[in-house]
């Protein structure tokens, strides 16, 4: 929730202290509370396993609750934190910490080579990378006898000492795995938050979006993996010495599998949904054994019907509840620096397009395009369907590969530029099928533009918030900056699109066309929000079949038909052109026959 006061703004990732009074309180009772469980036995261990496999599950949010990518190799980092733990402190004779941070700088490198199959792989095909790795790493731990023990495991692993003060006592330790599980659990929490993890939440729910937002996808995707594998590689050295005795069948693909469904089962966009899953996981066949004979049956009974009916799992059904009582933001922000310059329309060129051509295979989409936006104007590009004007922009965002020509921005070669750093040099777009991030809220999305990398707030965690403010503002949606962006109406949407645009102070704005989808109100609405745009210095390029909003807002027209540049000039030039006529419009436009 974001809200304002006196003392400035306070919204998602403006305070990096926030909550850590809190993450302190539950260190002291937690570590309290572990003084009073029992010094050894079977419920000690079930107090460790979950406190430790919660950790474990923890790198799973962070990976496939905010990033969306498909990981079943946890229990692999999670084993070569244990066996670093295992074998450092056993065979080495290496201090415990040392052992776990050699343990933890392992797993993460194994995490971000891993985290390099995203480059080309994706979806399932990820999935069957992650269980590779994880078989493999399992084949290993067992055969290789001489140095892991082989299936035999490693028995009698030491437990820490620090300055002196020893962790041997089982209540002392089981302290010490929760203390860490309350740390994890509040780097975890405030990553969500935090501009990392918005951008991991991006690429989740649409990488598209995503990389024109400035997002670097492939780098947010590798940086998930490794930060997942480090997190599970800290609870399997934990996990070793709670238990002080491993073999590989503990770290199985099976045991991938269960930490999984734990992730799943509590809510995997969420760390408290990770830690409800986990306790509720391990503790449930414990509350089901009087049953007996049957106990198995309806604890996998409870876990389908969870699954099937609460899909956000138990915590995302608290925090949907939760969120509805979220309050609309109110008090005052600066607005959009642009509306506060001015700028006509000058003859100096900003885009230069010089025969750019994409062609797939035989099909020559855009066949060897020229053209020139110049400063402070609106450009629109027209043309029949299929004439390629939306494969035109995706050339020119980044998104295609340019098969030959090139593309010009602000004096500087982009014809190469990955989509991310187009957006970075100042050009941002919107999308004819809108592309938000659904799974995140107004006011998060537009935030996601106001911290492009080269924008002036970047850095300022307040100064986004306000930024996103102003944006939303200007489109007239602040009362619904606490909304999940999914639940809003189609030409809503399309508003937060833009906002997210205009938040990241774009030097020249993309729009492929953005009345698509809009009733005749919301049109005449989006002409008026563009009219407002021009004369503030801003370019404006512009794709619609709307002809009527492109003659109230277009100061020059380039028309396309079938890949190739029929017209390009004045309005009243090119919309009187035959070639246009008998391409597009089909008959003079009135005003012009008149």
């Amino acid at each position: 929730m974001t809200v304002l006061s006196g003392q400035g703004l306070h919204g998602p990732g403006a305070n990096p202290w926030r909550g850590l009074p809190q993450a302190v309180l539950a260190i002291v009772v937690v570590v309290i509370g572990a003084r009073f469980a029992p010094a050894q036995g079977y419920y000690l261990n079930i107090l460790m396993q979950a406190a430790t496999y919660a950790i474990g599950v923890l790198g799973l949010v962070i990976v496939l609750g905010y990033c969306g990518q498909i990981s079943i190799a946890q229990a692999a980092f999670f084993g070569i934190g244990a066996y670093a733990v295992a074998l450092g402190t056993v065979d080495f004779h290496i201090n415990f910490f040392v052992a776990l941070f050699i343990g933890v700088a392992l797993s993460g490198l194994c995490g971000l080579i891993l985290g390099l199959g995203t480059l080309r792989l994706g979806g399932h095909y990820l999935g069957m990378i992650t269980i590779s790795f994880q078989q493999i790493l399992t084949l290993v731990l067992t055969n290789w006898i001489e140095f892991t023990h082989g299936p035999d495991g490693v028995r009698n692993v030491a437990r820490p000492m620090l300055f002196g003060f020893s962790f041997d006592d089982g209540n002392t330790y089981l302290a010490l795995i929760l203390a860490a599980a309350v740390m994890v659990t509040l780097f975890v929490w405030r990553l969500k938050a935090s501009r990392l993890g918005r951008a991991m939440q991006a690429v989740r729910d649409n990488e598209l979006a995503a990389s024109t937002s400035g997002i670097n996808v492939y780098g947010t995707k590798v940086v998930a993996f490794g930060i997942s594998a480090v997190l599970g590689a800290i609870g399997g050295g934990l996990f070793a010495g709670g238990f002080r005795y491993i073999s590989p069948d503990q770290f199985s693909f099976g045991e991938s599998i269960v930490l999984l469904t734990m992730a799943l089962l509590g809510g995997v966009t969420s760390p408290f949904g990770a830690l409800v899953g986990t306790v509720s996981l391990v503790l449930l066949p414990e509350w089901l054994r009087f049953l007996k004979q049957v106990y198995l049956a309806v604890y996998g009974a409870s876990v389908i019907l969870i699954m099937v009916f609460l899909p956000d799992g138990l915590w995302g059904f608290v925090d949907n509840r939760m969120r509805r009582r979220v309050k609309p933001v109110t008090g005052d922000v600066p607005p959009l620096p642009l509306l506060a310059q001015s700028g006509e329309a000058t003859e100096e060129p900003v885009l230069v397009v010089e025969e750019l051509a994409k062609h797939f295979g035989g099909l020559k989409a855009v066949d060897g395009v020229s053209l020139t936006v110049r400063r402070g104007t609106v450009h629109a590009l027209i043309g029949p369907n299929g004439s390629g004007k939306t494969t035109f922009i995706n050339v020119v965002t980044g998104l295609y590969e340019a098969t030959g020509g090139k593309i010009t921005f602000v004096g500087r070669d982009i014809t190469t530029l990955a989509p991310h750093n187009r957006n970075r040099a100042g050009l941002a777009r919107t999308y004819q099928n809108i592309r938000v991030f659904r799974g995140m809220t107004v006011l998060e999305n537009v935030m996601i533009g106001a911290e492009r990398q080269g924008n002036d707030v970047a850095h300022d965690p307040q100064a986004v918030v306000a930024r996103a403010l102003a944006a939303l503002d200007f489109v007239e949606m602040r009362g619904d900056a606490h909304r999940l962006v999914g639940d809003l109406s189609y030409g809503h949407q399309r508003y937060v699109e833009i906002a997210r645009a205009l938040a990241s102070s774009p030097h020249t704005l993309l729009l492929d066309e953005p009345a698509a989808g809009l009733n005749l109100t919301e049109k005449v609405e989006l002409g008026n929000l563009l009219k407002r745009l021009k004369g503030h210095g801003l370019t404006i390029m512009i794709i619609d079949h709307d002809m009527n909003l492109v003659e109230q807002v277009a100061d020059h027209i380039t028309v396309l038909n079938f890949g190739k540049r029929i017209a390009d000039g004045k309005p009243q030039d090119v919309l009187s052109h035959p070639d246009v006529i008998a391409a597009y419009l089909g008959e003079p436009r009135k005003h012009e026959a008149a």
